[in-house]
């Protein structure tokens, strides 16, 4: 697959070097009923990409699969002056107790649909065939924050980080901002 060479290319290119500059606090939870902080392989590897990719990690959560905490829990992180970011790992999966994604949907300002469809689309290509189809993993943007929801897999989390968020997480922010 070949890369555009147009405008288009460029203009991205001057936005990412002009996001470049923006500094991103981001805020981790974990949604899991089985896991520990300890145990929490997904949240750890999640912190570690973050900060090796030049952003800073604020706090990081270890959350269960209840609507309510969920909710306040993310509430107050948008709430917070000090998180550019919310990202999340677990719950999304098709299960009676995979709550992330309907809780969070209803918070978005802004739906980025991209995000889920490349993630399935790399995930299927890349890592679990046919089964990336019962990955609900979404983003968007809620009260001038990005938000992110990944399936709660260390390989999910490697993906979604390494080829989609990092690459463009700066980028998300500055045309949020504008």
């Amino acid at each position: 697959m070949t890369k555009p060479t147009d405008d288009r290319s460029a203009s991205t290119a001057q936005h990412r070097n002009e996001a470049a500059r923006v500094s991103v606090r981001c805020l981790v939870f974990t949604v899991s009923d089985s896991r520990t902080l300890a145990t929490d392989e997904s949240g750890a590897l999640m912190e570690r990409l973050l900060v090796e990719g030049g952003h800073t990690v604020v706090e990081r959560h270890l959350l269960t699969n209840d609507e309510a905490p969920l909710r306040a829990a993310l509430e107050a992180a948008l709430a917070r002056d000090d998180v550019d970011a919310v990202l999340c790992t677990g719950g999304t999966g098709l299960g009676s107790r995979d709550r992330t994604v309907d809780v969070v949907r209803p918070l978005l300002d802004r739906e980025l649909p991209g995000f889920g469809e490349l993630f399935r689309s790399l995930s299927y290509a890349e890592q679990i065939g046919a089964a990336a189809m019962l990955s609900r993993a979404l983003a968007g943007a809620a009260r001038g924050k990005f938000v992110a929801v990944m399936p709660g897999s260390r390989a999910a989390v490697e993906l979604a980080l390494t080829r989609l968020i990092i690459p463009e997480l700066k980028h998300a922010l500055r045309e949020m901002r504008r």
